[in-house]
């Protein structure tokens, strides 16, 4: 989804070219090499190649592993359609809910949050047929944002789960000397749920139990499937690229008390935050204070965000 923005700058940026990939381990050569040639010079080193060959690879692959075992600074927000993704990006980015439209392309903003660095936010559609590109941003990701319609998830679970196991499978994919990001499930318009004379705060506590008991149930489903226990039948529908509703994707591994059965709480790919929100149409986020006026919604997923690493 697009937000519909008369009289105002697009989404998309352009952003600044970065300085060039090797200048740090260029640099850390060079004062390697001038190093050595003064100690050489007082007779500390011996001639040959040898030990600048060696010195230099080790240059080279500390400054490799030192770029592997870092994240990038992005936040990546994936789900299905109609998550409501792309009117919570608004409140966040622009400070206020905007309109917005469908979009079948990925874009890209700059979220600025007090207390935080600014952050690149790549939004990516849940249609089924371009879902699958939040994997080429998947390794610049400092978090993940997955994002479901908690009023909905009930009947929608088997195809929630069905793309959330992909990014799971995507995450635990990842080499392991890179630094996987953060991942929170955002149960989202809360306030859509049936909840009675049930306090706000109350209601996005029952936003998250919703989501993470049909989630849970729906990727063991999975898991018992991928073990040969149940047809894989019927657990979701990803379209023509749906790679037989997942039958060949990890990412669902467990350790802990329940016994290898999927839990949230014992996922061996890290930990998985829950939060509960909710927006509302032209409301807006009070760019003083997040926690106050309008954007209540959204407050626990801003302390989320302004407590990341």
């Amino acid at each position: 989804m697009d937000p519909i923005q008369p009289d105002k700058p697009t989404s998309e940026v352009t952003f600044a070219a970065s300085s060039p990939v090797l200048s740090p381990a260029i640099l850390a050569c060079a004062s390697l090499v001038l190093a050595l040639a003064i100690l050489r010079a007082s007779s500390f080193v011996p001639d040959g190649p040898s030990l600048y060959i060696r010195l230099f690879s080790l240059v080279i692959a500390f400054f490799l592993r030192r770029k592997s075992t870092s994240h990038g600074n992005a936040l990546l927000v994936v789900g299905p359609p109609d998550a409501g993704k792309t009117a919570l990006l608004s409140m966040l980015v622009y400070k206020q809910t905007l309109p917005t439209q469908a979009s079948m392309q990925t874009n890209s903003s700059i979220l600025f949050l007090d207390g935080c660095k600014p952050m690149t936010v790549i939004d990516v559609p849940g249609h089924p047929r371009i879902r699958d590109q939040f994997k080429e941003h998947i390794l610049n990701a400092k978090a993940v944002l997955f994002v479901v319609d908690a009023s909905t998830v009930s009947r929608n679970g088997p195809a929630v789960a069905e793309y959330l196991h992909r990014v799971l499978s995507s995450i635990t994919s990842l080499p392991p000397s890179h630094t996987p990001p953060s991942l929170v499930i955002l149960a989202h318009k809360a306030d859509l749920l049936k909840v009675g004379s049930v306090a706000s705060g109350d209601a996005y506590q029952l936003a998250v139990n919703r989501v993470r008991t049909v989630l849970e149930r729906e990727l063991e489903k999975r898991r018992a499937a991928k073990s040969g226990a149940v047809d894989m039948e019927g657990l979701g529908d990803g379209g023509a690229d749906n790679d037989d509703a997942g039958a060949g994707l990890g990412g669902l591994e467990c350790s802990g008390p329940s016994g290898g059965v999927f839990r949230f709480a014992e996922w061996e790919g890290g930990e998985i935050t829950f939060v509960g929100s909710n927006v509302k149409l032209w409301e807006r986020l009070d760019v003083g204070d997040e926690k106050t006026g309008g954007g209540k919604g959204v407050s626990s997923l801003v302390d989320w965000l302004v407590a990341l690493p």
